[in-house]
């Protein structure tokens, strides 16, 4: 019987052990500091609310020969030679199920759409340094249109196209394009695209002509008159289809005047106000990892995000605003960066931030091409912002909550009601590398454990079946932790690690779990340095999220 007990003891401490250790293997890498916060969470009501596929990445039109500062980045990723039969290319995009693409860019308003009627050859975009953007214009051929709504309803994507706005215009010495848009090479893409049963989510007029442009631009005033234009043509084409395309404006850099003006002469025709950012400035800038490490410089952006609200809320329509092409460091990014671990830290936190001012979907430049894709160009392997937006994605749902951090300002906060459960999803990003933040969250509002209702509604004593319920919470709901660090430390990294262990696909392509810690919830949250993380806590009911 003596030995009977000291088997069972050896048994309960190697089983003991073991436990630990894989406790220790999955925990936060901790900082040289220890320091405490807490989140403040307001559920009472959301103050904005995204789309259900809020996640949105771009495809460009740069060819191989694009280059900037000495790196040509782009490789085989532009819609006219991208590889459709990338099995891996296939399944990083279902695995979003469904992921908006936005086809567009730079060279959108110099791409000629091959119809029946044309007398010219389809020929595609080539190098001559006098023209802008340092290519001629280029066609689209039916063929390639083809295969890429194949490729898109294969992926159960939800495309959005950008056509050429400065058809039938003249640029004139000053950079001002000047004219009406000429519509007729547009129609005959969008009357083909019917004939064919392609569904486009939405089309989109022009790239980064708003405001002083980029290359040229076009007014306001004449920019309204072209979407109304636009509109009539879809409302006209679509007649006796169900459901109409959104019709999307401008795709440019935010300018008040501009966008005040222009949302006030559309008159209603118009669907989604894009805008573009690129706030961390040059993809050479040799200070880009800094900027993403400052949480003043990021908060920065959010004058931008709140004007626009305040443009769209006062003019009194009914369009919404997205982010249509976010890359970060314009001129392609760069290597090593922008496609790096540090990078997530300016992109969830740019996620957030738009979420936060009723911003309804948010475009990644790009989802592969140039040093800024969510693949990597060659391979087509994710990289890590990828995982981001793929967690963000499963994980965030669409009401926004007021959320605030007390404590270290280098903690970046947000919460939403959970997309796929009951409760409420956290994202919390430890910019510190020295620190390691524990953070308990407080509720401002009223709030219940899951499953309780019913019984507080019944007892007695209201207020005293409340209070039990919420330490019940405090002491016995598990909520999932999924915790982002670099390889080795090393933000510069390329692979991310979730709790503890890398992310990769496998020899099939397979896109990996995204699996969570299970943490009780009397236990505070613990943020590594320099780590991202989203906390899942099923068991919090607050009203914005009913």
């Amino acid at each position: 019987m003596g030995l009977q007990i000291w088997v069972m003891g050896m048994c309960f401490l190697v089983y003991f052990l073991s436990s630990s250790l894989v406790f220790v293997s999955t925990s936060p890498v901790l900082g040289r500091k220890r320091e405490k916060g807490r989140v403040y969470i307001n559920g009472r009501a959301a103050i904005g609310e995204t789309d259900e596929d809020f996640i949105c990445a771009t495809l460009d039109w740069w060819p191989p020969e694009k280059c900037d500062y000495g790196t040509c980045a782009w490789g085989h990723a532009s819609l006219l030679n991208l590889d459709l039969n990338n099995q891996l290319f296939l399944k990083a995009i279902k695995a979003f199920s469904p992921l908006k693409i936005r086809l567009g860019g730079t060279l959108q308003d110099k791409v000629v759409y091959e119809s029946e009627d044309s007398k010219l050859p389809c020929i595609p975009f080539s190098n001559k340094t006098t023209e802008m953007f340092g290519f001629t214009p280029g066609c689209l051929p039916m063929k390639r249109w083809d295969e890429l709504n194949a490729f898109f309803n294969k992926a159960g994507a939800l495309v959005v196209f950008g056509l050429n706005a400065l058809a039938g215009r003249s640029i004139q010495p000053d950079g001002s394009a000047t004219g009406a848009w000429d519509p007729s090479n547009a129609e005959s893409l969008v009357r083909y695209t019917v004939e064919k049963g392609y569904d486009i989510y939405g089309w989109e007029l022009g790239n980064e002509l708003s405001g002083s442009g980029v290359g040229t631009r076009v007014s306001a005033a004449q920019y309204a008159s072209d979407l109304i234009s636009l509109n009539n043509l879809m409302q006209e084409i679509y007649k006796a289809n169900n459901a109409k395309p959104l019709v999307i404006a401008p795709g440019g850099f935010f300018d008040q005047n501009w966008f005040t003006e222009f949302i006030n002469k559309t008159h209603n025709n118009l669907d989604v106000m894009t805008h573009h950012i690129y706030n961390l400035g040059p993809g050479v800038d040799e200070h880009l990892i800094e900027k993403i490490l400052d949480p003043s410089y990021l908060e920065g952006e959010a004058d931008t995000f709140r004007r626009l609200q305040n443009i769209l809320t006062s003019s009194g329509t009914s369009a919404v605003s997205w982010v249509g092409e976010a890359g970060g460091a314009y001129n392609s990014g760069r290597n090593h960066v922008t496609n790096s671990f540090v990078f997530s830290f300016w992109y969830l936190d740019q996620l957030g931030m738009a979420a936060k001012y009723d911003t309804k979907t948010y475009c990644r430049q790009t989802l592969i091409g140039g040093n800024y894709g969510l693949l990597n160009t060659t391979t087509f392997v994710p990289n890590p912002d990828y995982y981001s937006a793929l967690l963000w994605h499963k994980l965030m749902g669409r009401n926004v909550l007021s959320t605030s951090f007390s404590g270290t300002k280098k903690v970046r906060a947000y919460a939403h009601c959970s997309k796929l459960s009951q409760g409420i999803t956290m994202l919390l990003i430890n910019l510190d590398g020295n620190s390691t933040v524990e953070a308990n969250v407080a509720f401002n509002g009223t709030w219940s454990l899951l499953h309780t209702r019913h019984h507080i509604h019944k007892h007695k004593n209201r207020a005293r079946a409340i209070k039990w319920h919420q330490k019940k919470a405090a002491d016995g709901g598990v909520r999932g932790e999924y915790h982002l660090t670099a390889k080795n430390g090393d933000l510069q990294s390329q692979i991310m690690l979730l709790n503890g262990e890398a992310l990769s696909v496998n020899s099939s392509g397979e896109i990996p779990d995204l699996t969570p810690l299970h943490v009780n919830s009397s236990e505070p949250i613990v943020l590594g340095p320099f780590s991202i993380v989203f906390v899942h806590m099923p068991y919090i009911l607050l009203p914005a999220c009913k």
